[in-house]
């Protein structure tokens, strides 16, 4: 394809950027806030540093339009509840006394009040706090952030558009509050919202804003004809207001489908349709109901949720394609670059090579400006980078980085029968109860405990060579010791080392094993302060040695109690990873879970009884349509069985999932053949334990009683009033007594008194139980 006779002029845009700075300055001083060493002023300052330097730097690159909106303290959802005023009413005090600490008590909690329930966005590994919505929920706009944040902008001289959660997916995200019927939807409350949404876009216009952004990206999933008619009806009655900015509807995530014609009928100024993979089908659509004629397309193109750099020659066909099918094409990554990290420049431990096969948040910029200048001035305006391109992705192609014979073999072996195991899951229950011999309600943790300021200074002593791998195994062994010292004192009864050897569940694998490679400073916000560094998956995955056995057999050598080996799953492996592109998921899964088969195997080998595999990612990658629901749990599920099923019947195999919502997975969680399952559910108030109910999940499960996100100590009668609940649901002799999820971002003190009250709620209800 050429475009050398392109005659539009194209412009280049993102929907929104990485908000935490290159040293991840955000997270530094929110915490600095929250411990009081940072003052509101300084956090206020530092915030503001960093939207001027991330405008600062889309405009050095060529960005012709910048987003403002996108910058939050803790979440852009939360950010919505706050403009629209849906604040709870638990939380109305606080917010009242100081909008600042009232925002982070919705986010966080305090020890009196429970913050905003947290999910996963779509089939991201970002979360969202969940906007709470009842039938007497009130709105009142507030649009000081949005107006505030575009005036920065445009003062710096920079073209900007406010990006905004569109009101049909802040109702669609959103659940009944607390003490609502179950059975209420928030959607019904569309047409009180619409005049908060106008008020907002008057505001914006009137602060200067040409165009305004509105995120839909909850219609690329499968929606019912309701819904569809909601999105309508919201987008004329938006479309046709006189007081109002140019506005722009995105999606992105998946193919629009069904929604396609609503919103390209709707009297609305432009679209940003996704037309990566993810997207297959949007560029067909789109000829289908006629393109947009007048309008304007903001084409996403470059693919804004992996690293690997974009085929630029790809791209520029598919934007050709679409040069008669809007009035203006603009070219844009296919979502926010929230999801990927900063700059590839900070990268030293990479191979030069290597590394320019990878694109993070200032690559896809580089990209994005290079394709509209290719769109408009043609193929020739762009050589050099084109060939460049053409080299570096030949260079990929052709790597031996990125195959390994044996373990092709190996995988191209692999028979049903190897994920299966070897008895029914009651005669293991039976073996596994006579060789543990635990109690009714039997208490733990799910895996890691907290990370202390001196744990992270060992691991940089050994990185820059102020300790020595022995130094560092002490310091190491030490916090082991602690660790398992405790949860004796306390009487939990199934224990864990703690995983004070980790610096993230997923991570400390990759490092172990081929195929992967390690960033340091690949910085992707997971929720609120917490940031992970995705590993990079490039190549054959195995395992050359054993990566947890050592310190798993130590922790037992110091009780009697059974301590738990603890593994990351390969959905997640996969999912908080940054996967390769160039071959099916599910052959990259089945790789990763021969190289943990041979872990677990090795742990039981050295006489641990309880093996928990974590997969809090399973819901969280199931696809956004329901038509492709069957062949990812197929693959999905089969590595987990792949991963767990060559141990003896007595070893009892735990799994883990956190944080999504699992209705619609259920039959797969039966699928994994766990022996015993912990799950969230705190903040749900037990919700799952009722799915797992009507479901008729057989085995043992775990809802979770104290919700770790949170800095607030749950007391022993809040933890066994929620086990009264889960009882009413899954019967004692299967329910199991811990956490929502890992301990690793709690502070000892409130761990200590939180599993304290945990163990206490559990003898209080074992003995209501035994009494009646």
């Amino acid at each position: 394809m050429t475009t050398e006779h392109a005659t539009a002029t194209a412009r280049s845009t993102v929907h929104g950027y990485p908000r935490q700075g290159q040293n991840r300055e955000l997270k530094k001083a929110v915490e600095g806030y929250w411990k009081g060493r940072v003052t509101a002023d300084a956090l206020r300052a530092t915030a503001a540093d960093l939207r001027r330097t991330n405008w600062q730097q889309l405009v050095d690159a060529g960005v012709d339009e910048v987003p403002t909106g996108d910058f939050s303290y803790y979440d852009h959802v939360l950010d919505t509840t706050v403009m629209v005023g849906a604040v709870p009413e638990r939380h109305r005090a606080a917010v009242a006394a100081d909008p600042l600490d009232g925002y982070f008590a919705m986010a966080r909690g305090t020890q009196d009040v429970a913050p905003l329930e947290m999910t996963k966005w779509f089939d991201t590994n970002y979360h969202y706090l969940v906007p709470e919505l009842g039938p007497d929920t009130v709105f009142t706009a507030d649009s000081a952030k949005q107006a505030a944040e575009l005036k920065e902008a445009v003062a710096l001289g920079a073209a900007a558009r406010p990006v905004l959660v569109g009101p049909v997916t802040y109702l669609l995200l959103a659940k009944p509050a607390p003490g609502v019927a179950a059975d209420f939807d928030p959607l019904t409350l569309l047409d009180r919202l619409l005049p908060v949404y106008a008020e907002v876009l008057a505001d914006l216009r009137a602060a200067g804003a040409e165009w305004v952004q509105l995120d839909e990206p909850a219609l690329v999933q499968d929606r019912t004809q309701a819904e569809l008619d909601a999105a309508e009806r919201a987008y004329h009655r938006l479309g046709s207001l006189t007081d109002r900015p140019k506005l722009l509807v995105a999606s992105y995530f998946g193919r629009l489908g069904e929604a396609l014609p609503v919103l390209a009928k709707a009297p609305v100024d432009g679209l940003a349709l996704d037309f990566t993979e993810a997207a297959a089908g949007n560029l067909d659509a789109l000829a289908a109901v006629g393109g947009l004629p007048g309008k304007r397309l903001v084409a996403g193109v470059v693919n804004g949720r992996n690293i690997w750099i974009n085929d630029l020659e790809k791209s520029l066909s598919t934007l050709g394609t679409l040069l008669g099918l809007a009035g203006r094409i603009d070219v844009a990554a296919s979502c926010s670059l929230l999801h990927v990290p900063l700059d590839t420049a900070a990268e030293r431990d990479i191979e030069p090579q290597v590394l320019r096969w990878l694109s993070f948040a200032r690559q896809k910029t580089a990209e994005i400006v290079t394709l509209a200048r290719g769109l408009t001035q043609g193929t020739g305006a762009i050589a050099a980078e084109l060939a460049a391109n053409r080299a570096d992705l030949a260079s990929r192609a052709h790597s031996p980085v990125t195959r390994d014979p044996a373990v092709r073999a190996r995988a191209a072996a692999v028979t049903e029968a190897d994920a299966r195991r070897s008895q029914p899951y009651g005669e293991r229950a039976a073996a596994q109860r006579a060789h543990l011999g635990l109690p009714l309600l039997p208490t733990t943790t799910i895996g890691s405990f907290p990370q202390t300021a001196e744990l992270r200074t060992a691991r940089a002593d050994l990185r820059t060579g102020r300790i020595d791998a022995a130094g560092y195994e002490e310091r190491v062994k030490a916090e082991i010791q602690e660790v398992i010292s405790f949860q004796e004192k306390t009487g939990l009864d199934v224990l864990v080392h703690g995983e004070a050897e980790r610096n993230d569940m997923v991570q400390y694998f990759a490092e172990q094993l081929t195929g992967y490679l390690a960033t340091q400073h690949g910085w992707v916000q997971s929720y609120g302060t917490r940031y992970v560094r995705p590993p990079v998956l490039a190549g054959d995955i195995s395992r050359p040695q054993p990566m947890t056995v050592g310190w798993t057999t130590y922790a037992q050598s110091l009780t009697d109690r059974p301590v738990k080996g603890m593994l990351t799953g390969p959905v997640t492996m996969l999912a908080w990873s940054f996967v390769r592109d160039d071959q099916p998921l599910g052959d990259t899964a089945q790789q990763v879970a021969l190289a943990l088969r041979d872990e677990v195997t090795d742990l039981e080998a050295a006489g641990t009884s309880v093996i928990q595999v974590d997969e809090p990612a399973l819901r969280e990658t199931l696809p956004l349509r329901a038509a492709d629901h069957g062949a990812y749990l197929a693959w999905a599920t089969e590595s987990f069985r792949l991963t767990t099923s060559e141990v003896r019947p007595d070893t009892q195999i735990h799994t883990h999932m956190c944080y999504a919502e699992f209705g619609d997975i259920v039959q797969a969680i039966d699928d994994l053949d766990a022996d015993v399952i912990s799950l969230e559910a705190a903040r749900s108030h037990m919700q799952v334990a009722h799915e797992l109910a009507e479901h008729g999940y057989p085995r043992e499960a775990g809802p979770g009683v104290y919700d770790i996100h949170s800095p607030r100590v749950p007391s022993a009668v809040e933890a066994a009033e929620l086990l009264r609940t889960g009882l009413k649901a899954i019967p004692a002799e299967r329910l199991w007594v811990n956490p929502d999820c890992g301990l690793k971002t709690r502070g000892w003190p409130e761990t200590r008194t939180s599993l304290e009250n945990l163990v206490a709620a559990a003898r209080t209800v074992r003995g209501e139980l035994s009494a009646s």
